[in-house]
């Protein structure tokens, strides 16, 4: 409790990156499936804090619950549904994140930012009854370095983005993003770092091919 009261206290700000900055990347150039690793614990947004405040039934945390989905075409179907539909439904808008903090993250308001496509997208899936361990906020910071935040569903075949900049659902590992932190599975109010990937084995590797030539 203590850790989330200090969250309140320090606010972190993040803008949305504009649709100018879609990316994506087709299915011939993804990666190796890899999970994302949570690194230390860190402040929430402070925008956070507030969204779980206002709905605190999206910021509940189940311990029995599967940290990972399957899938399946069912579940495929679903996310590219959820996420075709919110990217269609909230008319992009930048918000005043100021000193006054006015603007809030919001569930399904007619125009917003990429914060509230991501939250909105987290409740409907939480409300078509997937776990929320599964369902993870992640800030991150595009190529040109403007903040954004997506949503990463937790599969059983790799970490997968819905995103408002493209409606292609990808690995997060395809993505063009610095990644910066993400939220707890184990309590949806807390947040931690993302660990940099360990490329220390592929470069290894990469020696030992170019040694056998």
């Amino acid at each position: 409790m203590a850790r989330y009261a200090l969250s309140i206290i320090f606010a972190v700000f993040l803008a949305c990156a504009g649709n100018a900055d879609a990316r994506s990347r087709s299915p011939q150039d993804s990666k190796p499936s890899t999970s994302i690793v949570d690194g230390s614990p860190t402040l929430a947004p402070f925008q956070h804090v507030r969204f779980c405040l206002r709905y605190p039934s999206d910021c509940k945390s189940n311990p029995t619950e599967i940290e990972r989905i399957d899938l399946n075409a069912e579940t495929s179907d679903l996310l590219k549904r959820i996420n075709h539909d919110i990217n269609l439904s909230i008319t992009p808008t930048p918000k005043n994140h100021g000193p006054e903090l006015q603007d809030g993250w919001a569930i399904a308001p007619v125009m917003g930012d990429c914060n509230d496509y991501a939250v909105t997208k987290r409740h409907e899936l939480l409300e078509s009854g997937l776990p929320a361990k599964a369902l993870r906020l992640s800030v991150v910071k595009t190529s040109s370095g403007i903040g954004h935040l997506v949503l990463v569903v937790v599969t059983t075949k790799g970490d997968i983005v819905m995103d408002n900049l493209t409606e292609t659902i990808r690995l997060w590992q395809n993505t063009d993003y610095q990644w910066l932190k993400i939220q707890s599975a184990n309590d949806a109010r807390f947040w931690y770092e993302v660990k940099a990937p360990d490329t220390s084995v592929s470069q290894a590797g990469r020696r030992i091919r170019l040694a056998d030539r």
